[in-house]
């Protein structure tokens, strides 16, 4: 998709979201200092880049692949984000998050590319294909809270599902190319611990930022995660806020298991726009 058009696109149901929103009314931590429940809904234009590597258990190393530059998959893409939370008593607050990022692509590579035990030749083309779908779910506890400024440290859950695929004319070992179809998923639920801010700069403008990180080898998976964010909101109307915001995703996922033995990573950044209802 051309990003003229999908720029558009982002910026259509930006504006479509924040309509809703003010129709509705006759706060990720983007909530005021005193809001008690939040609900936010953001269209994200990330910039991305993708790699991928699946080797098999026969000991066939597989190419690590660059979806953006080998396949071809879209580097931009608007996707929706949801984000809400509630506090508990005046210092502990729960939240949870979801985003998904759907690709898909034909093209014919540059070179030859290995995907688990098939070899894909320069010149052919190849069907490809990468889901994620992200959740998050965390406990904060503010060790600074007042009327202008709430501070605080999160210990959360970060679950990922994956699944990679590639489709095209292609062979095993040293025999003839046939079509062979390939596809791997993975469930990655892996812990993370982060910090948070909001500053209420006026009664009606709140700004916000948070930082997640994980580097930690559990089971199966050994992974590296980077979250950054700033966002800044204006309460439109009581209880209904519209923002924008500025999101850095930097994931790193090594996996030994016996449908995938390889390793995920990619990174996206961009802008959102996001419309939020809190009480």
């Amino acid at each position: 998709m051309p990003r003229s058009s999908t720029k558009t696109g982002f910026l259509t149901t930006g504006a479509a979201i924040g309509a809703a929103f003010l129709a509705m009314a006759s706060s990720a931590h983007a909530q005021s200092v005193d809001d008690r429940y939040w609900l936010q809904v953001q269209a994200f234009w990330p910039d991305i880049d993708t790699t991928v590597e699946v080797s098999n258990t026969a000991g066939t190393r597989g190419t690590q692949i660059d979806l953006e530059s080998d396949l071809k998959l879209s580097d931009r893409k608007s996707l929706p984000a949801l984000f809400g939370g509630a506090r508990i008593g005046d210092r502990w607050t729960v939240i949870g998050e979801y985003y998904a990022l759907n690709r898909n692509a034909s093209t014919s590579a540059n070179r030859d590319l290995t995907f688990d035990d098939v070899t894909f030749p320069a010149g052919v083309t190849i069907d490809s294909e990468f889901k994620t779908d992200v959740y998050r779910v965390a406990v904060g506890y503010s060790f600074v809270k007042n009327d202008k400024a709430d501070l605080g440290v999160v210990v959360g859950l970060h679950v990922t599902q994956f699944t990679v695929g590639l489709k095209g004319q292609g062979h095993v070992g040293g025999a003839a190319l046939s079509t062979e179809n390939r596809k791997r998923d993975a469930l990655a639920p892996l812990p993370t611990v982060g910090l948070y801010g909001i500053y209420q700069a006026t009664p009606k403008i709140t700004l916000n930022g948070r930082a997640d990180y994980l580097s930690l080898k559990v089971s199966d998976y050994d992974g590296r995660l980077v979250n950054l964010q700033a966002s800044a909101a204006y309460r439109v109307w009581k209880n209904v806020d519209i923002g924008v915001m500025y999101r850095y995703v930097d994931y790193n996922l090594g996996i030994e298991k016996d449908r995938w033995n390889g390793e995920v990573s990619y990174t996206f950044k961009g802008p959102a726009l996001f419309a939020q209802v809190a009480f």
